[in-house]
């Protein structure tokens, strides 16, 4: 089994900020990122897929199908965006980077099959950096 990681980046910017909490309790929980103008990042996305080497190709994963998939179902909907105001999903949570993961893994793998309809390659992993000190990462539940 081959584990195959294809990096790519986005920028956006967000606020942590839970509406039913004080002004106060928002400060104390998330500090400087509760600022009332947001803040942005740079962030990197890595995504991790696992499969055997096909003997034809020699290849574990066909990179322009990840490529293809990547940036027509999740940077666009990422890039340049003010994740509070901008993405559906942010309006009942917190934009956390945690968040963030969760959503995109979610979006990989409902169009995962329509990419790759047989049993490999899978998703395995979701790995994003919105510093060079806070990374976060989803994986499959097995």
């Amino acid at each position: 089994m081959i584990r195959v990681t294809r990096r790519y980046n986005f920028s956006a910017s967000h606020r942590l900020d839970v509406p039913a909490l004080t002004e106060d309790e928002n400060r104390a929980l998330f500090g400087k990122c509760n600022n009332p103008f947001g803040h942005g990042h740079n962030y990197v996305l890595d995504v991790s897929v696992r499969g055997p080497v096909d003997e034809r190709s020699g290849r574990a994963v066909d990179l322009a199908d990840l490529d293809r998939l990547v940036r027509e179902r999740i940077l666009p909907e990422f890039h340049l965006k003010n994740l509070n105001e901008q993405i559906d999903a942010f309006r009942a949570q917190v934009p956390t980077t945690e968040n963030i993961g969760l959503l995109i893994h979610q979006r990989l793998k409902q169009n995962w099959t329509a990419v790759f309809p047989g049993q490999w390659p899978q998703l395995e992993k979701v790995r994003i950096a919105e510093t060079d000190r806070n990374i976060f990462e989803v994986s499959e539940s097995r």
